[in-house]
């Protein structure tokens, strides 16, 4: 099937990386997909443009009736744009942060399905998706205040959300780390709010057992090697408030739109 890379597969367990649908102004957005036992979970669905080609490629991997949940991990428009259209269509419960819970619906989601998104506290949670157990975990301000990532225990992948994107490569798994930077850096130090962030972010899936890490947009960090000097790189760099100290003044230059 095109469009569609396979991270893991163990026979009843699988995750699927649903390349981007997005062209022309859209900014590239990975979908990711686990599967088990016949339930899915779609992780970060986008908007209005690509729903119609994910709706499929889902009907054709598992049925549509059978995706158990959508993750939203923060509020952007690339991932929460076309809820009511998954909510519509499907029987799935979508989880999102508690803080956006009453935002979501300005994208348009109609009162009779506005029920099934489902609150998450700031701690996380652990979703059941067929046989295995999903760990929603927090990573606030990385770059949302209300913003959880995934892991999942059987491939031992971890899916960062917008930590770890990277812009303007052309190569779906990162070789050389060092020539790698250069495509996060710049997003990274603007995007992500808080260094001290980071740090607690290091801290934490340090006691997991990471395999890979599939962020939203970008090349994915694949081996305990590159998984670590990723996690390295973060809980070192410099980014948001704690760089921006310069930017805080009246402005000089005037809109000669």
């Amino acid at each position: 099937m095109e469009n569609q890379t396979v991270l893991f597969d163990n026979g009843v367990h699988k995750n699927i990386l649903l390349e981007d649908f997005g062209h022309g102004e859209m900014v590239q957005a990975n979908v990711h997909f686990i599967v088990d036992s016949g339930e899915g979970m779609i992780l970060d669905p986008g908007g209005h443009k690509v729903f119609k080609h994910l709706l499929q490629e889902i009907g054709v991997l598992i049925g549509i009736d059978n995706l158990k949940y959508i993750l939203f991990s923060h509020q952007d428009p690339d991932i929460v744009a076309a809820a009511n259209g998954w909510l519509m269509t499907t029987k799935a419960t979508a989880l999102a942060s508690k803080l956006w819970i009453r935002f979501i619906p300005h994208f348009g989601v109609d009162r009779l399905v506005v029920d099934r998104i489902k609150p998450i506290d700031d701690s996380g949670t652990i979703v059941r998706l067929g046989q295995s157990d999903l760990y929603i975990i927090p990573a606030h301000w990385l770059h949302s205040p209300g913003n959880f990532q995934v892991y999942d225990p059987v491939s031992k992948i971890l899916y960062s959300g917008d930590l770890g994107a990277s812009l303007g490569q052309d190569y779906i798994f990162v070789e050389n780390f060092e020539e790698h930077i250069k495509y996060m850096e710049g997003f990274h130090k603007r995007y992500i709010a808080s260094s001290r962030a980071l740090k607690n972010w290091a801290k934490m899936v340090r006691l997991l057992d990471i395999e890979m890490i599939a962020p939203q947009h970008g090349a994915i960090f694949k081996g305990k090697d590159m998984v670590n000097k990723f996690i390295n790189w973060v809980e070192n760099l410099q980014t948001g408030v704690d760089i921006m100290d310069d930017v805080y003044k009246i402005p000089t230059t005037r809109f000669e739109g």
